[in-house]
């Protein structure tokens, strides 16, 4: 049974993730396709976002912390990042659009773990409830892509309707009605005591631990190669040599977050009852080159639109499982400092270097004759066989040891 409060929060968490599905997956298509930028601009525009997320704490979390209610924070920020949106949505200009979109990412960054705090906080059984809650931002994200989709068949029927920023549009209207939503949200006042946004520094200390060490590291390459994906799937599929056309990408593209959900919801606990975190990360490692062999040849279209799929491979059985592993790992006493750490590790300074390598590699490999997208697919194919080697080879199942040690 959802609650009032429980569905207040889904609602949260559905149109949190709607705004980021919205843009994410088909922005670097309209970037190069619509307004000509260089492979390397749209590494910079996609990089912004993993930069924000490294300061964000700094931003909405002191705060919503110190000073403001945390719904009060998230329904301000959602409000004018939504209303900048839609002023991005009509530049065409690189310069401008590259500070505008610096300006958004800073005011959505601190959403992220906002949204997550709010939830934990205003949950009964947040151990037990929290995944119900967050399952609906990926269906949000879902949604976001159908909507898309929809709206261009619809635009190519209507040619006045068709909107060259529509990605950003959805997005900036999705925000707009997050920021509106959030003032429903449970109240979540700030906290008395004062913050440490340097916490994840203590978890500095496991990286004496040499099978840490490597982990970390592992994680920290798979997420540039992360950034792959997501900045150059959408125009390899508008390529010749796949051919969807742009009206149908957003939906094709929502395939990896069904398979998502599905992973995460039934594999993934199977496969921890029956073979253990460490071969499940082993096998989201392994999931990575499979796809990427798959982009770089390239044929049959079929095949590279079903490899979408692997998605939820890779990402499930690698960042999600990979939180659970630092979780297991790391003593009693620092463990939300370890996943702050692995947090900065992947999804900040990871993501943001993989942007800007995946956008300089698109642009090494095209010339007048159009881009070698075998050529760029064989480029995190080759780092992530590395990484599961490394992998395999470096980091060993010591986890009882360092559990008993920590308390």
């Amino acid at each position: 049974m959802i609650t009032g409060v429980r569905f207040r929060l889904c609602v949260m968490m559905f149109l949190q993730y709607a705004i980021w599905g919205a843009w994410s997956p088909v922005l670097s298509d309209y970037l190069l396709n619509g307004l000509g930028f260089s492979g390397t601009q749209v590494g910079i525009i996609y990089s912004l976002l993993p930069l924000a997320t490294i300061v964000a704490p700094f931003i909405g979390g002191q705060i919503a912390d110190r000073y403001f209610a945390s719904q009060k924070v998230i329904a301000v920020l959602q409000l004018v990042g939504g209303g900048l949106l839609l002023f991005i949505s009509r530049v065409s200009d690189y310069n401008t659009m590259m500070w505008m979109m610096l300006f958004y990412c800073l005011l959505y960054a601190p959403t992220l773990a906002l949204t997550n705090s709010v939830a934990f906080i205003n949950l009964k059984d947040s151990e037990k409830e929290f995944g119900i809650v967050r399952v609906w931002g990926t269906i949000g994200w879902i949604m976001a892509g159908l909507v898309l989709m929809g709206w261009r068949h619809f635009a190519q029927a209507e040619e006045a309707l068709a909107l060259g920023g529509d990605t950003l549009l959805l997005a900036g209207a999705f925000s707009i009605i997050m920021g509106f939503q959030a003032f429903s949200l449970p109240s979540t006042p700030p906290k008395k005591e004062g913050t440490k946004p340097w916490a994840f520094l203590e978890a500095i200390k496991m990286m004496k631990d040499k099978n840490f060490l490597a982990f970390v590291i592992i994680s920290f390459v798979v997420a540039t190669e992360l950034m792959f994906y997501y900045v150059l799937t959408a125009p390899f599929l508008t390529s010749d040599k796949i051919g969807l056309s742009s009206a149908n990408v957003p939906g094709v593209m929502v395939i990896a977050q069904v398979a998502e959900i599905f992973v995460l919801a039934i594999m993934l606990p199977y496969f921890i009852s029956k073979i253990g975190i460490r071969n499940i990360l082993v096998l989201g490692v392994l999931a990575w080159p499979i796809r990427y062999i798959i982009f770089a040849i390239g044929q049959p279209s079929w095949l590279v639109i079903a490899s979408l799929s692997l998605h939820g491979f890779c990402f499930v059985f690698f960042f999600a499982a990979a939180f659970i592993y630092v979780d297991t790992v790391a003593p009693r006493d620092i463990r939300h400092s370890a996943q702050s750490l692995i947090m900065l590790v992947t999804y900040g300074i990871g993501s943001y270097i993989g942007s800007l390598f995946a956008g300089w590699i698109r642009d090494f490999f095209t010339t007048d004759a159009g881009t070698n997208w075998t050529h760029v697919f064989i480029v995190p194919c080759f780092l992530t066989v590395l990484c599961a080697v490394a992998f395999l080879l470096f980091v060993k199942d010591n986890r009882s040891a360092q559990t008993q040690a920590g308390g």
